[in-house]
């Protein structure tokens, strides 16, 4: 790779690394194999974010509505994967489970290019103020998490998302009127620094206030692993391993919202690609039939063969 392309890809790297720290969800996507005459060239890179916003190059007109495509398959799934673009006797051997989509560009390039989903930094909000608080909130913010810590007269519902992991530690004040708030936002987890015994007394109140058991059931009391008796920071430490643990599982990952509409896909009836369904992609109507194609070439072989 030259220099320019070189500097080309660390500005992606760049915005990669911007986006991990704000939160969003995006897929980092790198150029590993390419046929030429490509535009695409090995370790070309580019992202593709929630939002629909595209940063970088992989490839030209052909090659960019895949990737949008399938980028935004990838980020819902959250499992890397490898995209293979091109006429099929161009692919050879793929390796097992890669995602192969035809396509017929005049250029006769293909491309292989390993699309990675960046998933956002768990949102950890701890509620309370406590040496044992002060402690998660270090520990959490050096493994780069999204840390708020706020007092329990300033928790509100509208701290939260589906995606945040909430810790009650205010130690019996105003415990089950934090909890009904946060119980609201159905957030993917919410412990609470308390005995086993305070837990059942919670949960009996909460019961009372038409909570579903089955959040009632999710919810950990007390919050943390079992490390025996342990002081307020080391409590920390157990509350963390346990947040590390679950997210190892895959249980923080929740649900990526796409925010830019996928489009309906057609297939080219001379090339046989998947193309977007929109006014892009050189659509032709015949009576109640419209035909969408992945180049005014197609589009051209296809008018011809019905004037034949």
């Amino acid at each position: 790779m030259d220099l320019d392309r070189a500097v080309e890809g660390w500005g992606v790297l760049e915005r990669a690394v911007e986006l991990a720290r704000r939160g969003e969800p995006f897929v980092l996507a790198t150029v590993v194999w390419r046929e030429g005459p490509s535009s695409g060239q090995h370790g070309s890179r580019a992202i593709y974010t929630a939002a629909g916003e595209m940063y970088g190059w992989i490839g030209g007109a052909c090659a960019e509505p895949v990737f949008k495509r399938e980028a935004a398959k990838t980020m819902l799934a959250g499992e890397p994967r490898l995209l293979a673009l091109g006429a099929s006797e161009r692919f050879g051997d793929l390796p097992q489970a890669t995602t192969a989509v035809e396509m017929s560009c005049q250029s006769e390039g293909a491309l292989q290019i390993y699309l990675e989903p960046v998933m956002s930094m768990p949102h950890l909000v701890i509620v309370g103020d406590s040496p044992m608080t002060e402690t998660l909130a270090d520990q959490a913010a050096h493994l780069d998490w999204n840390v708020e810590r706020v007092a329990g007269p300033d928790f509100s519902e509208g701290l939260l998302s589906a995606h945040s992991i909430v810790v009650v530690a205010t130690q019996g004040h105003g415990d089950e009127d934090i909890l009904l708030a946060a119980l609201k936002a159905t957030p993917a987890y919410i412990g609470v620094v308390a005995s086993a015994k305070r837990g059942e007394t919670i949960r009996s109140f909460l019961a009372t206030q038409s909570i579903d058991s089955a959040q009632l059931d999710a919810m950990r009391i007390p919050a943390g692993l079992d490390l025996g008796s342990t002081t307020h920071k080391e409590m920390a430490v157990a509350i963390l391993a346990e947040l590390v643990q679950k997210r190892a599982a895959g249980e923080f990952h929740g649900t990526v919202e796409i925010a830019a509409p996928q489009p309906e896909t057609a297939v080219d009836p001379i090339c046989g690609m998947t193309v977007d369904a929109v006014s892009t992609s050189h659509p032709l109507e015949i009576g109640d039939e419209t035909y969408y194609f992945c180049c005014p070439g197609c589009r051209a072989a296809f008018t011809a063969q019905l004037g034949a």
